[in-house]
Order: C-alpha cells, then sequence, then structure tokens
C-alpha cells in the first residue's frame, strides 16, 4: 500500500492512549498499532472478558477498564478512577460506536441509543478527562466520524427521533452529531489558549462487524443486503488508518479531518476529508454543546 500507513506512526513510548471499543474492528487495529508503537494503551470496552481476549491478542502494555458509553454512570465511574490512575494523558480516541439498530431503543438515561453511545456518552468522557489530557504534552482528542454525517441534519425539535424514527436517518444524526462536537471542541481549546488539540477522522466503508450484527436480525433479505455490502468495503486495517494519523502524525491541527481519498471518501489512501457545511456551523457547534451539557450534566467550563 502506498501512501501513509501505520509504519509511520512515530514512537509511542511514554505515552497514554485511551482507546474506546477497542476490543473488536478500527479499535482492535487502532489499539494494536499503538501497543505495537509502545504506547501504554487503556482498552475501554463494555463487554471486559472480550477486553481481555483483545489485549491477549495485542500484547504490549495494555490495561482493560469497563466502560459503557450508553450510560453516564458508567462514563463517570470509568472516568474518576482513570483520571487518578493517569494524570496524564495523551490520546484519547473516542472510537466506539453502534450502528444501523432495528426499532428505535434507548440507553440507561432514556436518550436515542445510536446518538447515546456515538455521541453524547463521549462527549461526557471527554469532559471529565479534559485536565488530564491537558496535564500532557501534545495530548489529542479524536473523534470518529462517518461519511453518513454529510447528507444528515440535526433536528432540535426531535434530536432523540422519538417522530417517525428510521435507523440509517439516526445514525447518521448521530455521526453528524460527533462531527459538531469535535469541530466545536477545536474551536473552543483554542479559545481558551489549550494545547490539547481536537482532530478527527473517518473510515469510509470497512469491513467490521458492525453492519452486519445491525443486520443479523432482519431476515434473509436483510442478511444478504450486509453480506453484499461488505464486498463494497475495504479491510478493518486499512479504515483504521484515517484515526492513526489524526492520533500521532506531527504537527496535526486542531480541527483536521482525515479519511480516504478516492471514490467518495469510501476507499483508499489517507487525506484530508471534507466536513459538511452543518458540521462546520458554529452556530450549530454552540447549539448542540449547550444540549449535550444539558443532557451529560458535564460542563467543559
Amino acid at each position: 500500500m502506498t501512501g501513509w500507513t501505520a509504519d509511520r506512526i512515530p514512537d509511542q513510548r511514554g505515552r497514554v492512549a485511551v482507546v474506546t471499543g477497542a476490543n473488536s474492528g478500527l479499535g482492535l487495529v487502532t489499539a494494536t498499532e499503538l501497543a505495537r508503537h509502545g504506547a501504554r494503551v487503556v482498552l475501554a470496552v463494555r463487554n471486559t472478558a472480550a477486553g481481555e481476549a483483545a489485549a491477549h491478542r495485542i500484547g504490549g502494555d495494555l490495561e482493560v477498564r469497563e466502560l459503557d458509553l450508553a450510560s453516564l454512570a458508567s462514563v463517570r465511574a470509568f472516568a474518576a478512577k482513570l483520571a487518578v490512575d493517569h494524570p496524564a494523558i495523551d490520546v484519547l480516541i473516542n472510537n466506539a460506536g453502534v450502528v444501523l439498530l432495528g426499532p428505535r431503543r434507548v440507553s440507561t438515561d432514556g436518550f436515542e441509543l445510536q446518538l447515546a453511545t456515538n455521541m453524547l456518552g463521549h462527549f461526557a468522557l471527554t469532559g471529565l478527562l479534559l485536565a488530564n489530557l491537558a496535564a500532557a504534552r501534545e495530548s489529542r482528542v479524536i473523534s470518529l466520524s462517518s461519511i453518513t454525517h454529510k447528507n444528515a441534519h440535526l433536528d432540535f425539535d426531535d434530536l432523540m427521533f422519538e417522530r417517525d424514527y428510521r435507523a440509517a436517518p439516526a445514525y447518521g444524526r448521530s455521526k453528524l452529531a460527533t462531527t459538531i462536537f469535535g469541530i466545536e471542541l477545536d474551536r473552543r481549546l483554542r479559545a481558551a489558549g489549550s494545547p490539547i488539540v481536537s482532530a478527527l477522522a473517518h473510515p469510509g466503508l470497512t469491513r467490521t462487524n458492525l453492519t452486519p450484527r445491525a443486520w443479523e436480525h432482519r431476515g434473509r433479505l436483510g442478511q444478504w443486503i450486509a453480506r453484499a455490502g461488505l464486498l463494497a468495503t475495504q479491510p478493518v486495517e486499512r479504515g483504521a488508518l484515517p484515526q492513526l494519523r489524526a492520533a500521532t502524525e506531527p504537527g496535526v491541527r486542531g480541527g483536521q479531518f482525515f479519511g480516504p481519498s478516492r471514490l467518495w471518501e469510501t476507499r483508499g489512501q489517507v487525506t484530508e476529508a471534507r466536513i459538511s457545511r452543518e458540521a462546520a456551523d458554529p452556530t450549530v457547534g454552540r447549539r448542540l454543546w449547550a444540549v449535550a451539557e444539558e443532557l451529560t450534566g458535564v460542563s467543559y467550563r
């Protein structure tokens, strides 16, 4: 493969990296490469048994810790202990997510599950660890977006899709919210003179376990669609490169967004990706931020 590869990751010895959803898919590849290059990696996972199995496969300097992003109580407990054990955190990769669920489901706190897991949980986690990130040199927060954010729209009157729920638009909305969060976080960090860098990445169309799992209860046709869709995807090792580049390449600037370069950003070498107009709108960013602070009870002030 030409272009940027994981072999270009600088030495990560002495750095602490937290990767959510690190037991499979993009998170597993990301944690593996960071550990391979010397980082102490915290595998933040909902299922600790799966996390331990992943840690055994990866090897290196690893910790497995329980984190359910769909539960604010779990997020707070995880962050409180991690903050004590690691006063300085160099990299937080907000990777975990759920995609294309069937009937509408809600989180422990009553939020639409995709928005709760993909954005609100990570919003709370980042805010609770902000002091630890500020204590490290050249620290970064990486938010995992999706090309689906480009066709999504936030309806602040029905943010939780309580009316006319549809799984795919709800997923796109959750990823638009995630993208807006990463961009607005960059604005706020720069305005405060913080050294923390907030960057973003998306994997294009990548072969992970999320999509087949989401379709597995939809009958024979749904399973056929899932299998057919896999033929158009790129390997997970390639899909993880944008977030690895965002997390490790020297000189990455706040607000930079990395993704695949070819076929409408679905596959190919890593390059700078395009952000939708709504995701880049500061007015939308401020409004979503206020809503997220109210819903999660986490304030960055």
